[in-house]
């Protein structure tokens, strides 16, 4: 069988999640219009089967590493999420570029991360995603310069939101993997733990329901995760960083704490198959964003400081 690791990379809010997630066929990156929305590297295992019954065997495993949208940081949490995507390159078995819109020459994004390309062995991927709003004209241009770069094994257009070539995209990548060993069991599409998985889903929901001064000074963590038999339940606060924003996020007679409070719990009993009680409370940690000791309760760890294929 085949198998690798595979990171995914590109700016911020060009579908990495929603691609990860379309390949899985099952939601674990959360997803927003809002740019930086994923902050934390996310590992996604999608395993392809052949045969059936007795007969049925592992052919092909990949494991997805979507990283956060490679940045300018301005403050620690950026420079965290920036180098966390960046070291992501020095360990994968194939990487995945995502752009989606035409190249804007030097000194934008995509320039920045092609830079880090040349330099890197590995053999690489281009994906131009949101095909379906790119004219025909404009993918043809955007294609022909990756192309022209002679730095991609493989190009090919997407649409994550519909899933449109993601079997193409596979098929591609499996081309690109050497023969491996199995890394983890046939029906695991996550090694991240359940509580890590109900964070991201109330900050997702949070920023759905937040104004855009608000999104990017949240965070949220779990307080209390108490499964019982009948029941899960669940206690988190929302961090934020001035006293105004914390208004914002109760909204008047809490309503707008309510709303973020049921979608959450809706999503995550849907994940965990269970009733769920879920409290959530907003807390002021101010410049938090800034704070090595505030980053590192949160959950914001050097990963690439980790063994990648623990």
């Amino acid at each position: 069988m085949k198998s690798g690791f595979i990171g995914i990379i590109g700016r911020p809010n060009v579908g990495k999640s929603t691609l990860l997630n379309s390949i899985l066929g099952e939601k674990i990156a959360i997803t927003t219009e809002k740019p930086q929305t994923t902050r934390n590297t996310i590992r996604g295992i999608y395993t392809r089967m052949e045969g059936e019954g007795e007969d049925r065997e592992p052919a092909c495993q990949m494991v997805f590493i979507d990283t956060p949208g490679i940045h300018k940081p301005k403050n620690k949490l950026g420079t965290f999420m920036t180098d966390s995507a960046v070291n992501t390159l020095k360990e994968v078995d194939v990487i995945l570029f995502l752009v989606d819109s035409e190249y804007e020459g030097e000194g934008s994004g995509d320039a920045y991360i092609l830079d880090l390309l040349q330099s890197n062995q590995t053999p690489k991927l281009l994906v131009i995603n949101k095909i379906d709003k790119i004219d025909p004209e404009t993918f043809r241009r955007t294609y022909e310069y990756y192309e022209g770069l002679d730095l991609f094994d493989a190009i090919v257009g997407t649409n994550a939101k519909t899933g449109q070539n993601v079997d193409e995209l596979l098929a591609t990548l499996e081309d690109l993997l050497a023969e491996g060993p199995m890394f983890f069991p046939e029906e695991m599409i996550t090694d991240n733990p359940e509580r890590f998985l109900v964070s991201e889903i109330i900050r997702e929901k949070a920023l759905l329901y937040l104004n855009d001064e608000v999104p990017h000074g949240v965070a949220v963590e779990i307080e209390k995760f108490d499964e019982q038999p009948e029941i899960t339940n669940i206690s988190a606060v929302i961090y934020c960083e001035k006293d105004s924003h914390k208004g914002i996020i109760i909204g008047r007679d809490g309503k707008k704490l309510k709303g973020i409070g049921k979608s959450a719990r809706l999503e995550i009993e849907a994940l965990l198959g269970t009733k769920v009680y879920l409290e959530l409370f907003v807390k002021v940690k101010k410049n938090w964003r800034q704070s090595d000791v505030m980053l590192g309760n949160f959950g914001y760890v050097a990963s690439w400081k980790t063994d990648l294929h623990r």
